[in-house]
């Protein structure tokens, strides 16, 4: 139809390359579509006019330091672009696969990490890559602190008392028998797994109830200031370690108040006198039992404690709702603290962003 027109009529030709010609992006197409991204609320572009990103570069490029084989080739991906890429990660809990997608897909992840059309884009193996040096390197955790100081230092600093909690980070349930499960928890090697079958288990996670209900994979312990709401610190176990057990490792000294809230769960003798030797004032929720119910005013207590002591489930709460409430991808401890730990950096650094802009 489309030759026959052309032959018959050269009318029909111009009107057709015309709508070609429509198609075409424009010069200012791609900045009408971000402004009305911006219209409608973009999180991302509200991090970059915030966030000081250059803060973490000597930190991250210390920890990348590796002689090049040969000067041939071309360049590695900055690095404070590549650890942007973790911190929409760890919002949206995306796999690598489809992380890379997405950067290629959206306009707002493309803007935030300063790739323009015709820009290389970071695939997945570089994502991963990344991620593995940082997380062999222990520099996740060094950069929470850089920035808790950073926090302290601009007038966020932690006050008014600290609220202590910890949540599951479900992972992907790992198919293994009885006996495998039985020599794993005893620290021993399966020798009858291959090469391949031991790079896709993780040997480190656990299984864990809660309210009867079973869990499997890893617990988010964090301290949370009472004034901001910041995390101040973390530790990252198996799940089917008590919250009891890093209870006091968490605890943050220079914060303005003594002050300590937490929920049942580390109520017990040995951290009660830790406390009261570091000078704690605790606020701990009862609990009572069958034959030791709470009295009117040990409920009406805990009533009290909890309007403060729920601060933290708020956090939680924020990061589950980002997430989608997903399962956390992941491969072994080290892979795992990196993740949690990159999560919790990525709240501070939104939470912070919503203090500066309100």
């Amino acid at each position: 139809m489309y030759i026959y027109s052309m032959l018959h009529n050269g009318t029909a030709l111009d009107y057709s390359l015309r709508g070609e010609a429509m198609n075409q992006p424009g010069l200012f197409d791609y900045s009408k579509r971000l402004a009305r991204i911006d219209n409608v609320g973009d999180p991302l572009a509200k991090l970059n006019e915030v966030i000081d990103w250059e803060q973490f570069r000597k930190l991250i490029d210390l920890s990348r330091e590796k002689p090049r084989k040969s000067p041939a080739g071309a360049k590695g991906y900055d690095s404070i672009l590549m650890f942007k890429v973790l911190i929409i990660q760890a919002l949206y809990n995306l796999s690598d696969e489809k992380l890379e997608f997405q950067i290629l897909d959206r306009y707002s992840f493309s803007r935030f990490l300063g790739i323009r059309e015709g820009d290389k884009v970071p695939d997945s193996t570089t994502i991963f890559r990344f991620r593995e040096e940082l997380a062999k390197s222990n520099i996740i955790e060094i950069l929470f602190t850089q920035f808790d100081q950073f926090l302290r230092d601009n007038g966020f600093r932690a006050q008014k008392g600290q609220i202590v909690g910890a949540s599951i980070v479900r992972v992907p349930i790992q198919r293994n028998t009885r006996d495998e499960n039985k020599e794993i928890k005893a620290g021993k090697k399966i020798k009858s797994w291959s090469t391949a079958k031991k790079n896709q288990k993780d040997i480190d996670v656990r299984w864990t109830k809660k309210n009867g209900k079973s869990y499997f994979g890893y617990k988010n312990h964090i301290s949370v200031d009472v004034g901001y709401k910041f995390i101040r610190s973390y530790e990252v176990t198996d799940a089917s370690v008590h919250d009891s057990r890093v209870f006091t490792d968490l605890l943050d000294p220079c914060n303005t108040s003594r002050d300590v809230w937490a929920d049942s769960a580390y109520r017990s003798e040995e951290s009660l006198t830790e406390l009261k030797i570091q000078g704690f004032r605790e606020h701990i929720q009862r609990k009572g039992s069958r034959k030791k119910k709470l009295t009117k005013r040990e409920q009406q207590g805990n009533r009290t404690r909890s309007r403060i002591r729920s601060r933290v489930e708020h956090i939680f709460g924020v990061q589950a709702m980002r997430t989608g409430g997903t399962l956390l991808r992941g491969i072994g401890f080290i892979r795992i603290i990196a993740k949690i730990g990159l999560r919790n950096m990525a709240f501070n650094l939104t939470r912070y962003v919503q203090l500066v802009t309100t």
